[in-house]
């Protein structure tokens, strides 16, 4: 435990290391950009077959019943190829920890991958740096702010600063200059997790945690050196910092994550940071007038015991009556309040639901057997240390999450980077169930889809397998619905036999009842592939119980990345079909159940089932009931992330102030640059 004696001085002059510097990026003139978005649409469609296009006159909803009636393994193969299916014509303690190959075990020996495979991992419409390691989002004067932990020097956890990009419409991004740095005693072992808290006057005040040259966590505030600046380019770190250190009786390494600001009734300000007592994860509370001093309320927002250490905690309400977003610091009737953990022991994000009541300081979930750390999770696959903010510009609350990679350090080396950014979501209350959120992807994702194809009332006989001709399947978008056979529903006989995703045989385990859903990332012969399906269960009392899961087992022929079975229950409603909403982006897959209460997203490598080789598949592996399938399939195209025109490097680096003239010119630069991408995209879009 932390000495409540503990002495914070900043480290002797002669050993302060120099800030870390960014490398000059040369801007490319624009004659060669577009060169070379063409070279890239040349080869990312140059091994691709030409979707074949039918007669609208020639459609059939159902597949042929011997087609594939008889398969009743979807990992079995054929060295035929089967008939597509054609269209109809009408998404550690900094809280986020460092990777070691030692998840699949001492022995395990690294696969032989190609630079061709490596390649092909890199996603095309996520955000991420332009190379090695990543882990407080705001709108701020018409530009969407993305602060994010980096390693600046290499593709594996270590030398965390912030890095910073702008964007008019969360898809589309420009690179900035490093936001802030570990150059000061109080954050030379790494600028963590911090919020920005934007006040009633339009000042931004940004807190981070700060890990001393003792490594002790300590919380920190910096604001804009020019607040007229809308691309937020230099930050200024207050010289009293910490403004916060570890309360008595709390560890040097358990204090950490300070929440966004909300104002009180009484015209204060509170944030809350995650910490714990024993195994008993906590959120302190403190209120503030300036941002500078704080006082520590008694007591604890709210505690779960046996959860750990909380980190990157989260504080929002939530509409009751409606799906519109709400300010951070917005209470009264017709909210209730949302207090999100991620948890240090198992690197998971968990949420719940419940009441705040600002007088005794206290939240107190809707239903403790789902409380922060033992219930609902916000995604059931690789997401962690997520943040929201409140879009004031469209009045809704976005939440991002950072996704890890689940493969081997060594190839995130040999690749040059790793991890990235979740797509964008926005998150509502579910006022149907009451208990869960909804989380869907921005609506700006909606932008990228380029051709649609789509398939009407497929039946899929128990045990059957069908390709659909969707054209390129490494950047899609699938919005899908399935039906069980009624009769076949009612005749299923009850069972008391639990099912979990996890535990299970993935989708090769049959039920009378399930799986069923789509492969996607498969090649021909169905040696790769990811599912992302349903299975439902018939309880004792004749109920239904579904739950919504991503099988990576058979993923890749690789050995070392890892093959978890991911999933959990996800409410279906009387009156609901079964639906999904499933993003892929190379090497990221991402499915939203039931309008999003149930989300999970996958880190997969193929190392077949890429480029012009990788297909998509329904499949339906039940025993006793037959499914019907609709669905639409877009082609997405690759988003806009560029470099920021770095020319005056040298200027911020000298601590000189940039003049307004030429802030104001790089902003002018920067919309005009982003319009002429866009309309080559859309120029992109008409060729395709």
């Amino acid at each position: 435990m932390a000495d409540s004696n503990v002495s914070y001085n900043p480290l002797p002059d002669g050993e302060r290391p120099r800030p870390t510097r960014r490398r000059s990026i040369v801007l490319v003139l624009s004659g060669l950009l577009v060169v070379g978005f063409l070279v890239a649409l040349v080869s990312d469609n140059g091994s691709i077959a030409p979707a074949n296009v039918i007669d609208n006159d020639n459609n059939n909803n159902n597949v042929n019943d011997n087609a594939k009636n008889g398969l009743n393994d979807v990992s079995s193969s054929s060295s035929k190829e089967p008939e597509r299916l054609r269209p109809f014509t009408s998404a550690s303690s900094a809280g986020v920890s460092e990777k070691s190959n030692r998840r699949f075990g001492a022995r395990t020996a690294s696969y032989p991958w190609t630079n061709n495979m490596l390649s092909w991992q890199r996603t095309a419409f996520h955000f991420q740096p332009q190379k090695n390691w990543m882990n407080g989002p705001v709108f701020y004067k018409g530009w969407y702010h993305l602060f994010y932990q980096y390693n600046p020097n290499g593709a594996i956890w270590g030398d965390i600063v912030w890095g910073h990009a702008v964007s008019k419409d969360l898809i589309h991004w420009y690179h900035l200059p490093l936001a802030m740095v570990a150059d000061q005693w109080y954050d030379i072992m790494g600028v963590w997790t911090g919020s920005a808290t934007i006040l009633p006057d339009g000042k931004v005040m940004m807190l981070y945690t700060g890990s001393t040259n003792e490594s002790v966590q300590v919380q920190n505030l910096a604001y804009p050196a020019d607040p007229s600046d809308p691309l937020l380019i230099k930050w200024v770190k207050y010289p009293g910092n910490p403004v916060l250190v570890p309360p008595p009786g709390i560890g040097a390494k358990d204090f950490r994550d300070p929440t966004t600001a909300w104002l009180t009734s009484e015209g204060k300000w509170r944030i809350a940071i995650g910490s714990r007592i024993n195994r008993t994860g906590i959120t302190f509370v403190y209120d503030t007038k300036d941002f500078i001093n704080y006082e520590l309320l008694r007591g604890v927002l709210h505690g779960v015991p046996n959860t750990g250490m909380w980190e990157c905690v989260d504080f929002y309400p939530v509409s009751t009556t409606g799906e519109h977003g709400l300010d951070t610091s917005h209470n009264g009737p017709g909210v209730k309040h949302v207090v999100k953990a991620s948890m240090d022991d198992d690197r998971h994000d968990y949420y719940a639901i419940g009441t705040y009541h600002e007088k005794n300081v206290t939240w107190v979930p809707d239903n403790p057997e789902i409380d922060v750390g033992i219930g609902i999770r916000y995604d059931y696959g690789l997401f962690y240390a997520s943040k929201t903010f409140y879009d004031q510009n469209k009045k809704r609350r976005v939440l991002w999450g950072w996704i890890g990679e689940s493969d081997s350090e060594i190839a995130d080396v040999k690749k040059g980077w790793a991890s990235l950014q979740g797509i964008p979501r926005t998150v509502a209350l579910d006022t149907k169930t009451g208990s869960n959120l909804l989380q869907w992807p921005v609506e700006e994702v909606d932008s990228l889809r380029l051709t649609s194809k789509e398939f009407k009332k497929i039946e899929l006989k128990p045990g059957s397998v069908m390709p659909l001709d969707v054209g390129s399947a490494t950047q899609l978008d699938i919005v899908a619905e399935f039906e069980l056979d009624k009769e076949a529903l009612e005749k299923t006989a009850e069972s008391n036999v639990e099912f979990s995703c996890s535990s299970s045989e993935g989708s090769a385990e049959r039920g009378a009842l399930g799986p069923f859903g789509l492969l996607v990332l498969a090649d021909d012969s169905l040696s790769e592939q990811t599912p992302v399906y349903f299975y439902v269960a018939k309880g004792k009392d004749g109920s239904l119980k579904t739950y919504f899961c991503t099988d990576q087992s058979r993923s890749s022929e690789a050995n070392d990345v890892n093959k978890s079975k991911y999933g959990s229950f996800v409410p279906v409603l009387e009156g609901e079909k079964f639906s999904m909403r499933v993003l892929v982006d190379h090497s990221i897959v991402e499915g939203f159940a039931q309008g999003g209460r149930t989300t999970i997203t996958s880190r997969v490598y193929p190392t077949k089932a890429i480029y012009g080789a990788a297909r998509v598949f329904l499949f339906n592996n039940a025993t006793g009931a037959s499914v019907t399938s609709s669905l639409k399939a877009w082609q997405m195209n690759s988003a806009f992330i560029r470099p920021y025109p770095d020319d005056d490097d040298d200027e911020r680096h000298s601590g000189a102030e940039p003049t307004h003239e030429v802030r104001g010119s790089k902003t002018k630069y920067l919309g005009n640059l982003l319009t002429s991408s866009l309309l080559f995209l859309n120029a992109r879009n008409n060729f395709l």
